[in-house]
């Protein structure tokens, strides 16, 4: 059992703290530059659905899974984003049963503006800590969580 005074450095150094307290940082700002171009609304929240959203448009159990969160939960994200006017719920061709979630033109021009945002924040990364260690940093973190990427998994089952 640990020691109240024990030094609890591990829990401040470790990996995962170092990772989240870097994506928290990169977030902040992406939502920051998507504020600046005109689109405050989205919260980090709705990048859930956003990133896990393929262009032609996904279920919402698959949204679910691919952002590990329950049904009902992505179901609220997909409401909130739906009442922005971003994503709409359309019929599965597919399955005419069910139904998919779909960017609308607003959603795909926010899409732009995330792209944009993203792109931005990471020069400015890129800026700070230099090429080289850029580079290591996403070669290594795409070796790390390659098969995490859902929307990689799923465009690969979509090539086959």
């Amino acid at each position: 059992m640990p020691s109240a005074r024990r030094p609890a450095a591990w829990r401040h150094a470790n990996i995962g703290r170092l990772l989240n307290n870097a994506v928290r940082r990169f977030e902040a700002r992406v939502l920051d530059l998507m504020a600046a171009s005109g689109h405050a609304e989205t919260r980090i929240a709705h990048v859930n659905l956003t990133r896990n959203l393929d262009i032609e448009g996904t279920r919402l159990t698959e949204l679910a899974r691919r952002a590990s969160m329950s049904k009902q939960a992505m179901g609220e994200l997909v409401d909130q984003c739906a009442a922005f006017g971003l994503v709409r719920r359309t019929i599965d061709p597919d399955d005419r049963r069910a139904r998919l979630i779909v960017f609308t033109a607003a959603g795909l021009a926010w899409l732009d503006a995330f792209r944009a945002a993203v792109d931005a924040a990471e020069n400015e990364m890129r800026a700070e800590l230099g090429p080289k260690t850029m580079s290591e940093i996403a070669n290594g973190l795409m070796a790390y969580g390659a098969k995490f990427d859902t929307l990689k998994h799923a465009a690969d089952s979509q090539d086959a």
